[in-house]
């Protein structure tokens, strides 16, 4: 065997011993507390209804892209949808990339250049800590929505400075503080960008649309793949920004653009974010009610979003907790460290427009049964 097979074996065993080792699955218990699908679009028959109908007006679509956007792949088509998508937003210009991993990794790794500063949460996103890998910039992390932290950041901040958040948290679903956030990004003349991938949906155009913040912030990324229920995203910004990007992110220069297929998906699930008040008011009431039901005492971190973290400490203990959970019927997965820090090991139900009050309270009557025993 090859020193680089004993090396990937290695790391593989030792991953096994800590109990960290990861598999792909494809069975899935029937009741859905572990998708991103949060208003039920990734499932709604009338929306791939829609897509259907809209793919048979134009039968003459492409199957793929044929390439990049600056060379083969760019059509009319796009550009139209990412004026549309940034209109929708309330922003000047728009960018899609195809995820949300490509989007903030091309950011992060294209905008900050040496001597400037990246500055985010200790919880921002593994995507969001590769792409400020990538550039030359200084990085520092501030403690959780702690706003002395950042400041205390901010103070040594040097060159065009860069506040990374989420609007909603992926792991512990609470609310990044925007509006004292900025107010300090404004003192310190440092530029926010928020990625709002849990927050469409469940406020609609997003949690910085519903603060009325969206011409205070310097950039945000929105991915389709959770509660729009397609795939991609989009960097949305001034028309200045989005013609850098263009020219400098490495993850839109160099790769295929996405099918048109991909796009119309996108452009319905728009479209049928606008009608979805039933939807998102379903949501919202199974937050409460879940939330409501279990109550204190069960390590339930403080969250009024589709994420519902109950905090377990050990791989071991969560993940038979888990497993428990799945022998029941409920699709509900263990978050291991090292994703999330050790001792800090949960949980993480997401709860949907679709979970009836039967599948909730259920949920909620086994989680007091076993986190008890």
């Amino acid at each position: 065997m090859s020193s680089a097979n004993n090396y990937i074996k290695s790391k593989l065993n030792e991953r096994k011993a800590l109990g960290t080792y990861r598999i792909l699955k494809t069975d899935k218990p029937p009741i859905d507390f572990c998708s991103n699908d949060y208003l039920g679009f990734a499932r709604s028959a009338e929306l791939k209804s829609k897509v259907d109908q809209y793919l048979k007006q134009h039968p003459d679509y492409l199957n793929g892209s044929t390439g990049s956007r600056l060379l083969s792949g760019n059509t009319a088509f796009c550009e139209e949808l990412e004026s549309e998508i940034a209109k929708f937003h309330d922003a000047e210009a728009g960018l899609i990339f195809n995820s949300g991993y490509d989007a903030n990794l091309g950011l992060f790794s294209s905008l900050p250049q040496r001597g400037d500063t990246i500055i985010s949460d200790e919880l921002i996103h593994a995507c969001i800590i590769d792409g400020a890998r990538l550039s030359y910039a200084n990085r520092y992390s501030f403690k959780h929505n702690d706003l002395k932290s950042l400041e205390d950041k901010l103070k040594h901040a040097t060159g065009n400075c860069y506040i990374a958040v989420e609007s909603i948290y992926s792991m512990d679903g609470d609310r990044a503080p925007l509006t004292e956030i900025i107010t300090l990004a404004e003192t310190y003349k440092a530029n926010v960008i928020v990625d709002e991938a849990h927050a469409v949906g469940l406020f609609n155009r997003g949690l910085v649309s519903e603060l009325n913040l969206q011409n205070k912030v310097f950039a945000r990324v929105i991915t389709f793949g959770k509660a729009l229920g397609t795939h991609g995203a989009i960097v949305l910004g001034s028309s200045l920004l989005i013609e850098y990007l263009i020219n400098f992110a490495r993850s839109f220069v160099y790769t295929t653009a996405s099918s048109f297929h991909q796009q119309v998906s996108v452009k319905m699930a728009y479209e049928f974010l606008q009608t979805s008040g039933k939807q998102q008011q379903e949501l919202t009431d199974n937050i409460n009610l879940f939330k409501l039901g279990l109550g204190d005492g069960y390590g339930l971190l403080e969250s009024d979003s589709a994420i519902q973290s109950i905090v377990i400490p050990g791989n071991d203990r969560v993940k038979q907790i888990a497993l428990t959970l799945q022998d029941n019927n409920f699709d509900i997965r263990p978050i291991l460290s090292p994703t999330v820090a050790k001792g800090a090991e949960r949980l993480r139900i997401c709860l949907h427009a679709f979970n009836t009050d039967k599948e909730i309270n259920s949920l909620i009557q086994l989680l007091k049964q076993i986190i008890n025993e």
